[in-house]
């Protein structure tokens, strides 16, 4: 330790390192030079403020349950009509575990799957060994803005897979609710 202090007063100005201090001294502060903290800041890189654990425990609560729309499938025939229930939402980490059942057309299958909380990525299997709409077993619904833009992944290459167009069906109150008072309103 004692020779560490000499070596860092030295780098930080010659010439109080030429002029001992009496023990107990107060050695002043310099600042160091701006480029360096430059430097510093840009190996550093951003910091990142997104917490995607807590966006998964908000998604999971606030995730709207009932979702209705229509699959298109890519090589043509009418659009079905598509409603899926999800009667679990589980956050676990960064991931929301998805589970419920889906209704397309006539034929209802229950279905399971994963939401990124990070991504909004959606991987969501059928879990039958059937053939729904043209969509064969094996295949998946993949997502890239959460359920709202999906797509039904086939399995095989001679299916060219199909769309799903989801929206949130808007959930009306079961019975009046309680009236909490006026909204907080800004002051300007």
């Amino acid at each position: 330790m004692p020779l560490l202090l000499p070596l860092l007063l030295a780098a930080a100005d010659p010439q109080l390192a030429m002029n001992p201090l009496p023990v107990g001294s107060v050695v002043p502060f310099g600042a160091p030079p701006t480029p360096a903290v430059q430097v510093f800041e840009a190996e550093l890189g951003p910091v990142e403020t997104f917490d995607p654990k807590g966006r998964a425990v908000d998604l999971a609560r606030d995730l709207p349950r009932v979702w209705s729309g229509v699959y298109r499938s890519f090589s043509g025939g009418a659009p079905l009509p598509v409603e899926l229930r999800l009667s679990q939402a589980t956050p676990m980490g960064q991931m929301v575990d998805l589970r419920g059942e889906m209704q397309v057309g006539e034929t209802t299958v229950a279905v399971q799957g994963n939401l990124n909380a990070k991504s909004d990525q959606l991987d969501l299997l059928m879990l039958c060994d059937c053939e729904v709409g043209g969509m064969e077993s094996g295949g998946e619904i993949s997502g890239v803005q959460g359920l709202e833009l999906a797509g039904w992944v086939a399995p095989r290459l001679t299916n060219p897979g199909g769309r799903y167009d989801l929206r949130p069906v808007a959930q009306m109150p079961a019975g009046p609710s309680r009236s909490t008072g006026a909204p907080v309103r800004g002051l300007w």
